[in-house]
């Protein structure tokens, strides 16, 4: 048990300095910004889905308000910086446990806020609008919304300012994670209006997202750049004295013209037919699957380790060896990945106090997790094999351990390929809930384009043929790998 005990806890070290030194070699993807060549370096978090303060562009690369204010003031005041694009929500939970020094993500100064964050000096006043798919014409004002869904996004202004008056004018609120799939389900007619920051909504706008706006601006609160509270004072100086230096020099006025002005409506994608945007969007999506088959390919090596050693333990003759067996497979099939990913990413560095990478993370997640499955799949790949063969062996003088790695999991092995191919399936497809911590596979690659293009069922349809594409392959190669076995078994048993 001991030495059970030992391997177990020596494969979870090598799996953090393996994946320690993958993160490291895949920090360029974070885009990485200095503005000089001394100073110290910060790590920002931000959206990714939020224009026209934080999206990516054709090439690749994170643009918008926030993302070239924070260039300017970083080139202003000397100090460099790597950016995390995180998604919204994950960016606050990851200022909250000090997994990042700042974020800079369209975040409104509040009360409620300002108890666990130091923000600074106001870089812009917001406001709140109302918006309906442009074919609509019953929608006209607040009136019309009772007994009626609308679309949310948490965090936001326009979230606060819906929860404010839902009350008086009798309508139900929907909640979403980021504004592409807020304005598809108003377009879609599942909710009838969308409450946003009005500079969002006037953005996209510009950008045909298949909206209008049918309200005034309903006054709302300013962003700021946040801190945790008492920490990093000295980023938060020099974020408002370069926010003070480039209104004085007329660089955030240009900034401001360049994507709320007359040079925003330039910037529509000209070609957004299914071929034209399976070139633009082809890179950004190629570099999203081949985390997310990096993912995989990592996770399973750790998991086939892991469910070896707790498969083993579930069909140990010892009592205690097979309970802890039993109790890892039991925590980790009994809970969701989701929560699972934000107790490793967060929980984890939060009570222990130090930084985790997002890739470290989310294979230690898929790794755990996909190790309890294919520990089952182990366990029952061990106990289909006949019991007889196990008393022929021991009846022959082989020890219980050889007897096991010579003639039980041989056979084993054959009869667990399918579960395994398949176990290799679902992980793969499992990728996609580790974009809510921040990694860019497939899934949130497909998400950060729509943000920009607002053509989700064309980017969903490329997303879904990709994954269709990788899978069939998998799957052949995985039913000739099963025949192959097979046919090597007959041959053997005939001679």
């Amino acid at each position: 048990m001991k030495r059970i005990g030992f391997g177990f806890f020596t494969i979870i070290l090598l799996l953090m300095m393996v994946i320690s030194g993958c993160s490291q070699s895949n920090q360029s993807s974070d885009q990485k910004q200095s503005g000089a060549k001394q100073g110290q370096t910060y790590t920002i978090a931000t959206d990714v889905t939020f224009a026209p303060f934080e999206f990516k562009d054709e090439s690749g690369n994170y643009v918008g308000i926030d993302m070239e204010l924070l260039k300017a003031i970083a080139e202003d005041q000397g100090f460099q910086y790597e950016m995390k694009p995180l998604g919204f929500n994950a960016a606050v939970q990851a200022l909250e446990s000090k997994q990042v020094d700042g974020v800079i993500a369209g975040m409104s100064i509040t009360d409620e806020r300002q108890k666990k964050f130091d923000f600074s000096k106001p870089y812009f006043d917001s406001g709140v609008v109302m918006a309906i798919d442009e074919s609509n014409k019953d929608i006209k004002s607040y009136k019309d919304l009772k007994g009626k869904k609308v679309a949310v996004k948490t965090g936001t202004e326009g979230a606060a300012f819906a929860n404010s008056i839902k009350d008086k004018y009798g309508f139900q609120i929907v909640t979403f994670d980021d504004s592409s799939n807020m304005y598809d389900d108003v377009k879609s007619g599942h909710t009838v209006a969308c409450f946003d920051d009005y500079p969002v909504i006037a953005y996209g706008t510009t950008q045909n997202n298949g909206l209008k706006m049918v309200t005034n601006k309903e006054k709302g609160a300013s962003y700021g750049f946040a801190v945790s509270k008492g920490q990093n004072k000295e980023l938060l100086e020099k974020f408002n004295a370069g926010l003070e230096n480039l209104k004085a020099n007329g660089k955030y006025d240009q900034l401001m013209n360049k994507y709320l002005g007359e040079q925003a409506k330039k910037s529509v994608e000209k070609d957004t037919s299914f071929f034209g945007l399976v070139k633009s969007s082809m890179p950004s999506l190629m570099q999203g699957l081949w985390l997310t088959i990096e993912l995989t390919v990592i996770s399973l090596i750790f998991a086939s380790i892991l469910g070896l050693i707790f498969g083993f333990m579930r069909v140990s003759t010892n009592k205690v060896i097979r309970a802890i067996g039993l109790i890892y497979v039991d925590i980790f099939r009994g809970t969701p990945l989701l929560v699972q990913a934000f107790f490793i990413y967060f929980g984890i560095p939060t009570a222990l106090d130090f930084r985790m990478s997002a890739l470290l993370a989310g294979v230690i997640t898929l790794s755990l997790n996909a190790g309890a499955y294919m520990a089952e799949i182990v366990r029952g790949g061990i106990q289909s094999v006949d019991k007889g063969q196990m008393e022929a062996a021991r009846s022959l003088g082989l020890p219980y351990g050889k007897s096991m790695m010579k003639v039980i999991l041989p056979q084993a092995v054959r009869i667990m390929i399918p579960s395994i191919i398949n176990q290799f399936v679902m992980t793969l497809k499992d990728t996609s809930i580790l974009s809510i911590i921040g990694l860019a596979e497939l899934t949130q690659s497909g998400k950060i384009i729509i943000a920009r293009n607002f053509e989700s069922f064309k980017i969903w349809l490329i997303v879904a043929i990709m994954y269709f594409i990788i899978i069939t392959i998998l799957t052949k190669v995985s039913n000739r790998l099963e025949r192959r076995i097979r046919h090597g078994k007959v041959k053997s048993n005939e001679s």
